[in-house]
């Protein structure tokens, strides 16, 4: 009788049905994610694979032509000039809103009254609409009755020519960028501040250290982790510059502002080219691929990892 109870069936059987259980609940949670994944995210892009190797006016049925869209998109001087103005955008804001990020997260870490109320202030663009805030800033930007130049008035500047003008056009843009992504580089970069043991600061002091020295030799080597996973991020989502663009310049004046991605939006809905548009979001996505596996491969050497 002991031994029949004492079987390994009998003695694990019932781990073996929690374990069922358990399984089968976590299926079930992730299972509306997996489907969303397959249905909004890889079919897309499957269907945009072979969509890419046709001639498509989404009118009719697609028509077979092989290479012959990246062949010509690889020819295309305006391709050529979206990707020059998606790379300027990102050379000049992503470092931009990281540096200020860092500098108003420095002065935010400090133990003064009210910092929990700057820190919610900082924060607020990220909440506000990416449509809102474009055209909120489309109004700011205004030569005639613009809020930015109204203010420059008074010191004897202006009037600008914000969004109309071919060299202040993408500035304009990059400001409404820097402006949306700070807060989200604030927060980011508090969460990291504070990981930063104190002790280590009190150490430096005690060997005479000043504030310079301990912000080269601690808090930016401490911090590189987060500086890292901030440049990665920033440089992925400002690669999907879009609504700002089409809200505020529609690409002009003369390409000025036209990112890849507005000019796949516009080679797909604008001129019903959704084969040619396809192939530009295929060689976008391989290329964002590449560069962002390059960054993970020097991680290693750029990242400091604290023992």
């Amino acid at each position: 009788m002991i031994g029949r109870t004492l079987t390994p069936s009998r003695v694990f059987r019932p781990k073996s049905m929690a374990a069922r259980r358990e399984s089968l609940w976590a299926w079930a949670l992730v299972t509306p994610t997996l489907l969303g994944l397959l249905f909004f995210t890889v079919g897309p892009f499957i269907v945009a694979i072979y969509i890419s190797f046709t001639d498509w006016s989404l009118l009719g049925s697609p028509t077979w032509v092989g290479l012959t869209n990246f062949k010509q998109l690889f020819h295309d001087t305006v391709f050529w000039t979206a990707w020059k103005n998606t790379f300027y955008y990102t050379g000049i804001s992503v470092p931009l809103s990281m540096a200020l990020g860092l500098g108003i997260a420095l002065l935010l870490n400090q133990k003064l009254p009210a910092m929990s109320f700057f820190r919610v202030l900082f924060f607020v663009p990220m909440t506000v609409g990416v449509v809102a805030s474009g055209l909120l800033w489309s109004w700011m930007f205004n030569p005639q009755y613009g809020l930015l130049n109204y203010l420059f008035h008074f010191v004897g500047l202006g009037p600008y020519r914000w969004l109309t003008s071919a060299k202040m056009s993408m500035p304009s843009i990059i400001i409404v960028g820097v402006w949306r992504s700070i807060g989200f580089n604030i927060i980011v970069f508090l969460a990291g501040l504070q990981a930063v043991p104190e002790t280590l600061y009190d150490a430096a002091a005690i060997d005479g250290a000043g504030n310079f020295r301990k912000f080269r030799h601690i808090t930016i080597p401490l911090l590189s982790p987060t500086i890292f996973f901030g440049a990665l991020i920033g440089i992925i989502m400002s690669f999907q510059v879009f609504e700002q663009t089409y809200v505020m310049t529609q690409g002009g004046p003369g390409n000025t502002t036209l990112t890849i991605i507005y000019f796949i939006f516009q080679q797909g809905f604008s001129y019903l080219r959704m084969g040619y548009a396809s192939a530009a979001s295929v060689t976008f996505l391989v290329i964002l691929s590449v560069g962002t596996a390059l960054m993970l491969r020097l991680q290693n050497r750029l990242v400091h990892y604290e023992n």
